[in-house]
């Protein structure tokens, strides 16, 4: 079946070699794949972290293909999310990425017009990270790096990965990240884990690489964020009011504000207004369509979303349904 060019940008896959990864030796890590009262599936990492449940949706290529079909999505770019790698030893966390970045790459090989794929890298160790970034630029349909917005204890403004960073980025692998939940006791209730720990762990991690001076080590590194920004962009006055009159702030050569349009943003905001005014603020050149899929918070219908966005004129629309991604992407 065939459809108008679309791709989705945010989509989550978690392939079957990677849960049995995890269910044959997470524990010796603290994670398993463990199965509640009514049968669903999750991955539990120690007491803190749960994700799931894992549906059918996430790993069956031919359901997702189905649920493309029906939505008028022509591309899925696949995507790991939390639990990502990271708690894992040095030796599972490099093979849960080469079982995923396989799958994603097989993906592709059989669906070249519906699949590609952003690579998870064993980021716990950088070295590792390193050999595996560059294994992963020769696999057909990787076309992009996916990172968390925190590695364990470190910010992405580490120097432990520059390296990275300067490799992703003469490669012309963008990086994509996604947040991890942050574990706080007052966000356990009313699903604020996610509603406003994810938004805020994104600008977190959005600030430290703008104050912590990778967006100017790497002028061609692309960094692209989730949920249209998270809180960063309705942020950026009070950034530039510490910019101007805090010491700490002033390690950067201009104002944070002016560093926005060196990312690029998904359309996972749930509301037109704060997307018009993404639009007005960083360009409809750096928005690509997403949907979270397949999590319950996912827009159903993310072509949709963008062709009921009454500021867009027609060119706009196409470049965030296809045309900024396939640029950004190589796909043209």
């Amino acid at each position: 079946m065939a459809h108008p060019l679309t791709i989705d940008t945010h989509a989550h896959y978690f392939p079957e070699p990677y849960l049995k990864l995890i269910a044959d030796h997470g524990k010796r890590c603290g994670t398993t794949v463990v199965t509640d009262a009514s049968g669903a599936q999750f991955i539990q990492v120690g007491l803190l972290l749960r994700t799931g449940p894992i549906t059918q949706h996430f790993y069956d290529l031919d359901d997702r293909i189905r649920t493309m079909d029906r939505t008028g999505v022509r591309m899925h770019a696949l995507s790991l999310t939390q639990p990502m790698v990271y708690w894992a030893d040095d030796e599972l966390g490099l093979n849960l990425c080469i079982a995923f970045n396989d799958a994603v790459s097989e993906a592709h090989r059989r669906h070249p017009e519906r699949f590609i794929g952003f690579a998870c890298l064993p980021l716990q160790n950088p070295n590792l990270a390193l050999e595996e970034l560059e294994r992963v630029s020769r696999l057909p349909g990787i076309r992009g790096i996916y990172m968390a917005t925190a590695v364990r204890d470190r910010e992405l403004s580490d120097r432990s990965f520059f390296p990275i960073y300067e490799r992703a980025a003469d490669l012309g692998l963008p990086v994509f990240l996604h947040p991890i939940m942050i574990n706080n006791e007052r966000l356990k209730q009313y699903y604020l884990i996610n509603l406003l720990g994810n938004p805020f762990e994104t600008a977190i991690a959005a600030s430290h690489l703008i104050f912590g001076g990778v967006m100017d080590a790497f002028p061609k590194l692309e960094v692209s964020l989730p949920h249209a920004g998270g809180a960063l962009p309705i942020l950026r006055g009070r950034l530039d009011r510490g910019f101007e009159i805090r010491g700490e702030c002033k390690v950067i050569p201009r104002p944070p504000s002016e560093y926005l349009r060196r990312f690029t943003y998904d359309t996972i905001a749930y509301s037109e207004p704060i997307m018009d005014y993404l639009v007005g603020l960083v360009g409809a050149e750096r928005i690509m369509m997403g949907s979270d899929y397949c999590f319950d918070i996912a827009y159903n219908d993310p072509v949709a979303v963008v062709k009921g966005m009454k500021s867009l004129n027609d060119q706009q629309r196409q470049q965030i349904l296809w045309g900024n991604a396939a640029k950004l992407l190589r796909l043209e």
